[in-house]
């Protein structure tokens, strides 16, 4: 330890520009210092229940259906207080019958991993921390400011207003892109009017504030990590925009802090996960609060 020298190490490991994926290739058995996260505990990030003297068992956030909302006004109100319910006491929610294709998920998420498992020279094409950059590859975009980094790579896709042409995209996932954009920016407006209504506003408010005006794609890959105890994926964060649409895989991991207690989200077939973000707060007062959702 008393020669260890991180911004050496950090300035060698972003040079590799193949990522912590290029690490895990490598054959390493010890993950590097600069991800050791010192204050890391056993028990610190495990998910719990709510504490024992509370009725609450097997705590999960409310999975709301989205079936038939445009086509009977009850059934819409339920869904606007179920909304309105679940932003106040969780900030967050999964919605299930939303219109995006099950396949375009389970392809967003194969092509996610294509890119991420192919060659590092391909992806180095795309390595870069130039935020005017519209599609970039790295890994941990606060690598030199964070005291630890995460065990992660992460692709960015900026999506709206101005988008990249077809041809910037990454090869690997390029189509999949392009269909999940698409789908999730429609889901998107829904959630906004869904939103607005839960606050008493009309439906189409927010849109005319254009809300929704601006959205980028965040793709994070986890490779397997040699020493997990001992490092993050992600630490503990809000999300800087208005929403986030989340699509997860099947192996889990998703974590919400709510009441003093760090809370499993589980995977749910066809569900997207609702994450309710920090500008969200200037235009609401009733909260208590990678698809994002940017003014």
């Amino acid at each position: 330890m008393a020669n260890y020298d991180r911004a050496k190490d950090l300035k060698a490991f972003d040079d590799t520009k193949a990522g912590v994926k290029g690490l895990v290739d490598s054959g390493i058995v010890h993950i590097p210092e600069i991800f050791v996260t010192r204050a890391l505990t056993e028990n610190e990030f495990s998910a719990k229940n709510l504490d024992s003297d509370s009725n609450i068992v097997n705590v999960q956030i409310l999975v709301i259906d989205l079936k038939g909302m445009n086509g009977d006004d009850f059934q819409r109100r339920r869904i606007v207080e179920e909304v309105g319910e679940a932003c106040k006491t969780w900030g967050f929610f999964q919605v299930v019958n939303h219109s995006v294709p099950q396949h375009v998920m389970d392809e967003m998420i194969s092509g996610v991993k294509s890119f991420n498992e192919q060659s590092s020279e391909k992806k180095m094409e795309f390595y870069s921390r130039d935020n005017l950059k519209k599609v970039k590859f790295n890994s941990n975009f606060d690598l030199y400011s964070s005291k630890a980094a995460n065990w992660r790579d992460s692709l960015t896709c900026v999506m709206a207003p101005n988008p990249p042409t077809k041809d910037e995209l990454p090869e690997a996932c390029r189509e999949e892109l392009l269909q999940y954009s698409e789908h999730v920016r429609k889901l998107g407006h829904t959630i906004f009017g869904l939103l607005a209504e839960a606050l008493g506003l009309k439906p189409n408010h927010l849109l005319d504030m254009d809300c929704a005006k601006g959205h980028f794609i965040l793709c994070h890959y986890y490779p397997p990590c040699p020493e997990p105890n001992k490092t993050h994926g992600i630490t503990k964060h809000t999300d800087p925009d208005f929403f986030t649409i989340l699509l997860q895989d099947q192996i889990g991991g998703l974590q919400i802090y709510h009441q003093n207690q760090w809370i499993d989200i589980h995977p749910v077939t066809g569900a997207l996960v609702i994450n309710l973000g920090d500008l969200w707060q200037s235009i609401s007062s009733r909260s208590d609060l990678l698809f994002t959702f940017l003014s």
